[in-house]
């Protein structure tokens, strides 16, 4: 139903936005804001911030932003509806009157939801009569026994014609009922309307609320046209919108189960059984959109699952077109490859739960299968050919809606195709000039000693980004002693002394790693015990301790047009909100980068390809920390300013 939005604003109004996250996120109070720990990403420190005045939470972490029904919606994976259902129980308001007309369809629609409740139990009961001996039998061979098969309300459909019709027809159900729940084949061609699944293993669907609205026959017999038969568009039923075992999944992803979307529903069933509870299947049909953006709504990054064969692979680049428009930060997919032949269910019964865990653990991220998918069997022994792969790439990028994700995707497939165009036994980064490729001077000498490959594992290192690139000592010389990042925000302290009234605590805790900087820090928060709370007073403390040297330092690091809100004349709510991103970014950064060099040392130690795939992973979630601004609601509106891009 369509909600006015004048109802939308007095929940709004009367629920606030703390109240709401703080029944899943533990906060604290800061200033005029709540911190806590995201509730999308595994952090030890704060950069989730809820504004009950303005009416928004943001998480600097993942870059998540928005309201009471927008959290609702993202962290229990809601549907808008039911996230304005329950909010409006919270505020005390009777959800507003609807038309007749839409009263009686809603009344419709409960009822024929008893009448697909009816007939799940039907065929449940079936399943355990004399009758359904032999679906037991096929149950029984797939591993799944009586728990499973009343865990998942499996059931059998028998031989006969009408025998659902009419069991149901002594229960009261009209077939006028039966036939517009598609239970019943009917037509002006057809003079007695007839049951549809027949002789068939019974798996029943449910909505994102758990009540069945469909089924999935499973055919017993070999010679039947359709091995799978799955109910009709219905006025309960949009095979296109739903994901089978859904309803259980979404509760299973927020206790932190991974969602796993696989292709058959004795595939979900046996990933359940093995522990894997977040697993779910499209209803008898390739990935759709709306499929697509549902598992969005239960995870961040959902891992696609495809049988081991041609048409799982082709299946898997197939979800890889309808994704691409659609990925942003934060959100994205990934893929697991089975082995050649099997699918889960096979693969769990031969090697258990440690088989699939070994697929699971070598999942692809969506631009490596993307690279995979083009580059597949491809022919590079003409220029032309070479231009053609690069153009497909560049057309598959385009696709990308999202700005920074594309650019990201562009500089990601660029290097790979670099390193796919490199003359055998160069692995040296090359450069398109003159018309053609060439290898760039010097080239790579890490942990072999030669040029390129390691001498034991014969892989390339992965290319250093640009962001470490600059951050090498080698680029930057003597001005490697002050990171620019750690004099922002000493330069926001010295600006804004008043900051330290609302985040001293979070000012000591702060890791910097240059010592200057850590010196400078330590000052800062000595002249705040000391009372000195404006630039007066502070610069007297440092000049005390012969710091205004290393504080000029500090402010020649900052550039008016990108960080304004350091400077002493910004507003303080636009200081405020900048300093909370840029502190859980720098908090972010810090980890990655010791997490950089662990990799490093290790991959040093054990050239692995494990170890490979590792500082590959760092280098990725760093340059998407560096890379990531938070966008604020208002932001610089306090100092007069359009947006945070102004300038």
């Amino acid at each position: 139903m369509r909600f006015p939005p004048s109802f939308l604003d007095e929940i709004r109004t009367r629920v606030p936005v703390s109240d709401v996250v703080g029944r899943r996120v533990k906060l604290r109070k800061q200033g005029r804001e709540f911190a806590g720990l995201s509730p999308f990403n595994a952090e030890k420190t704060p950069s989730f911030f809820v504004n009950d005045q303005k009416g928004f939470y943001h998480c600097f972490s993942s870059g998540k932003h928005g309201d009471v029904f927008d959290f609702l919606m993202e962290t229990e994976g809601l549907p808008f509806g039911e996230a304005v259902e329950r909010l409006a129980a919270m505020a005390g308001l009777q959800l507003p009157d609807v038309t007749p007309e839409v009263a009686a369809k809603e009344a419709r629609r409960r009822g024929l939801h008893e009448v697909m409740e009816l007939a799940s139990a039907y065929f449940e009961s079936q399943l355990q009569a004399r009758g359904g001996a032999k679906a037991r039998g096929y149950l029984a061979d797939r591993g799944l026994g009586p728990s499973t098969q009343k865990k998942f309300r499996l059931g059998y459909a028998p031989g006969d014609r009408f025998g659902l019709k009419e069991a149901l027809g002594k229960a009261g159900v009209p077939v006028s009922d039966l036939i517009e729940t598609g239970m019943l084949i009917a037509g002006d061609d057809i003079p007695v309307p007839y049951d549809r699944f027949r002789d068939r293993v019974m798996f029943p669907i449910t909505d994102l609320k758990g009540r069945v609205v469909a089924f999935g026959g499973r055919a017993l017999e070999k010679d039947v046209p359709a091995k799978y038969l799955n109910s009709p568009e219905t006025t309960l039923f949009h095979k296109g919108s739903l994901l089978y075992n859904a309803y259980a999944a979404r509760a299973a992803t927020q206790k932190g189960a991974p969602l796993i979307a696989v292709e058959g529903y004795v595939d979900v069933i046996a990933l359940v059984e093995a522990g894997f509870e977040g697993a779910v299947a499209p209803l008898g049909t390739a990935l759709t959109e709306e499929q697509l953006q549902l598992l969005w709504r239960m995870a961040d990054e959902p891992l696609l699952l495809f049988d081991g064969d041609k048409a799982g692979r082709r299946a898997a680049f197939r979800a890889i077109g309808l994704a691409l428009p659609h990925i942003k930060p934060g959100k994205s997919l990934s893929f697991g490859t089975l082995p050649d032949g099997q699918d889960p269910d096979d693969l769990i019964r031969s090697g258990g739960r440690e088989a699939m865990e070994a697929v699971l653990t070598q999942a692809q991220p969506l631009a490596a299968m993307l690279w995979a998918r083009e580059t597949e069997g491809v022919n590079l022994e003409t220029p032309e050919r070479r231009a053609a792969l690069e153009a497909r790439i560049g057309e598959a990028v385009a696709a990308i809606q999202d700005e920074n994700v594309r650019r990201h995707y562009k500089q990601d497939l660029h290097e790979r195709l670099k390193r796919l165009l490199a003359p055998a036994g160069d692995a040296r980064p090359r450069r398109f000039e003159g018309g053609g490729w060439a290898a760039a001077p010097g080239g790579f000498n890490r942990g072999s000693g030669r040029g390129g490959r390691d001498a034991r594992s014969g892989r390339e290192p992965p290319l250093m980004t640009g962001g470490e690139i600059a951050r090498s000592a080698v680029v930057r010389g003597p001005l490697a002693s002050l990171p620019r990042n750690e004099a922002l925000l000493l330069f926001c302290l010295l600006s804004h002394p008043w900051l330290m009234d609302e985040y001293a605590e979070d000012v000591s805790d702060l890791p910097f790693a240059n010592k200057e900087a850590d010196r400078l820090r330590r000052a800062l928060l000595e002249a705040h015990l000391d009372g000195a709370d404006d630039g007066e007073t502070v610069g007297a403390h440092l000049s005390r301790d012969e710091l205004n040297g290393l504080a000029q330092r500090v402010r020649a690091l900052a550039n008016t047009k990108m960080d304004w809100p350091v400077y002493p004349d910004a507003g303080r709510e636009d200081v405020r909100l900048w300093w909370l991103q840029r502190s859980a970014l720098h908090r972010k950064a810090y980890t990655l980068s010791r997490e950089l060099r662990e990799a490093e040392r290790s991959l040093g130690d054990d050239p692995s390809d494990a170890n490979f795939a590792w500082l590959r992973d760092v280098r990725e979630r760093l340059s998407a920390a560096e890379g990531t601004e938070a966008l604020v609601e208002g932001f610089g509106a306090a100092s007069g300013r359009g947006s945070s891009r102004s300038g």
